[in-house]
């Protein structure tokens, strides 16, 4: 069996007072697209749940009972979203320092072929993957968006893999460990 529906006079009394409920939440969460969204979602369960108003209750008042509630999951929503949020960038500002004996292991071939990409991917690449720079450092010594580093990090070590597959053939196809190209080892 379904749920009552709400009575036309009750859809009445909510449109009458639609722009009262719009500024009160205007007011409170400082954005006009956000407090709209709020009392449409507000607009919703009282089509679900307009059967609920209590006897001797206004409609007025059970609505604005309803859009405090929505206030506070709101709010709650938006608390969880920026931690979640800062969760995240600081797993993307933070960086992967290499085990010595990996790093030994890696194919050196890549100081020979860093100069064979672009400029920018190469300086990228060197700040980030093998000096361990931050994303965000970077990002602020070159006046870019962390974003658009890492973007474009992405595309330098699409092309330098690109060199590598050319240049050390199998040995690029299986992650360059234990190198046996033929380049010589560059010691620094």
């Amino acid at each position: 069996m379904s749920e009552p529906r709400p009575t036309p006079e009750l859809i009445d009394v909510l449109v009458e007072n639609h722009r009262r409920f719009r500024a009160f939440l205007e007011r409170r969460v400082g954005d006009a697209a956000d407090a709209e969204d709020i009392l449409q979602a507000a607009f919703l369960k009282t089509v679900e749940k307009g059967h609920a108003i209590r006897d001797g209750e206004t409609v007025v008042a059970w609505f604005y009972r309803l859009l405090r509630n929505a206030l506070v999951d709101h709010y709650r929503h938006q608390s969880a979203d920026l931690r979640a949020m800062a969760r995240a960038g600081a797993l993307l500002t933070e960086t992967y320092v290499p085990e010595p004996s990996v790093e030994r292991a890696v194919c050196q071939c890549i100081y020979d072929l860093l100069p064979t990409i672009k400029d920018e991917y190469a300086v990228l690449l060197q700040r980030v993957d093998l000096e361990g720079a931050s994303v965000a450092e970077v990002a602020a010594e070159a006046g870019m968006t962390p974003n658009n580093v890492r973007v474009t990090l992405h595309r330098a070590r699409r092309a330098l893999r690109a060199r590598l597959e050319t240049s050390c053939g199998t040995c690029a196809e299986h992650g360059c460990l234990d190198c046996s190209c033929r380049r010589s080892p560059r010691h620094d």
